[in-house]
């Protein structure tokens, strides 16, 4: 039987960033991006016209990410390594979706409003910030998020000048594994 993972990288992966609004050409940031599970499948759909920026704080696993591409023929993703600080340096109004998953619990709530920020900044004008609000109250509760309900967060995130479009459950890859939880859609306020 074929590993969740590489299912995922192979097909599911691209229909579900598909099914949230990646699209060719499109700028996408996956903050957090560890093995790249997202990455990759972005990278496949926003094609050679496209970039991925994928940023992690551990240089091994963006070494690893990097393998993977490779080996996919992938040459439009772009690995930055972050410090602990948590900075993006991207240009104002460069990036047409924002992925956000399973990154904001490891987060304090001055570190998850320096990202939102930082976030705000990048996005152009009517662009998608997607987030993935894993182990939250209700979700496997784990550090920053284990008080936090999912109406917690969608209310951070809106404080931080970002409108809710949508939050649908959908089947993805979480741990190496296929899970199912709730995407959140913002576009940023002006």
């Amino acid at each position: 039987m074929e590993s969740d993972v590489k299912k995922w990288l192979k097909e599911d992966g691209e229909i579900f960033l598909k099914s949230i609004g990646v699209e060719a050409g499109q700028v996408i940031l996956d903050y957090g991006c560890g093995a790249g599970h997202y990455t990759i499948p972005a990278a496949k759909i926003v094609g050679r016209e496209g970039k991925v920026y994928a940023i992690d704080r551990d240089d091994d696993t963006l070494d690893r990410l990097m393998w993977t591409a490779e080996s996919e023929g992938l040459t439009n993703i772009v690995p930055i390594e972050t410090s602990e600080e948590s900075k993006i340096d991207l240009e104002d109004d460069s990036v047409d979706v924002a992925l956000l998953y399973d990154v904001l619990h490891f987060l304090d709530i001055d570190e998850r409003r320096k990202l939102y920020r930082m976030v705000h900044r990048i996005l152009k004008t009517g662009a998608l910030l997607s987030v993935y609000p894993k182990h939250h109250k209700l979700d496997e509760p784990l550090w920053k998020f284990s008080d936090m309900r999912l109406e917690d967060i969608i209310k951070e995130i809106e404080i931080a000048n970002f409108y809710l479009d949508g939050k649908d459950h959908k089947r993805l890859i979480h741990d190496d594994n296929y899970d199912s939880g709730y995407i959140l859609s913002f576009t940023k306020k002006e």
